[in-house]
């Protein structure tokens, strides 16, 4: 069961305003607004982080082979 807690959230007067008038749009409560984009960011970063761990993971297990030497003047020129 997730339980909800209240925060408090300091706002300037335009944001504030701004923030009803989305919300009105919506017909959301501007705390349902904040709440909803708070856990859209959330997920977002959580989806990030896995991803990352994953392709981390990848090069640990098949290293790229990076040739081991850098290209002299001539061979970078090639065409």
């Amino acid at each position: 069961m997730n339980m909800k807690r209240n925060i408090t959230l300091s706002l300037d007067e335009q944001t504030l305003h701004q923030a009803r008038q989305l919300a009105a749009r919506r017909k959301l409560s501007v705390s349902r607004l904040l709440e909803e984009d708070l856990a859209q960011q959330v997920q977002a970063d959580q989806r990030y982080e896995q991803a990352k761990r994953q392709a981390l993971a990848w090069l640990v297990q098949a290293p790229l082979p990076l040739g081991g030497r850098y290209l002299d003047r001539q061979e970078a020129h090639e065409r």
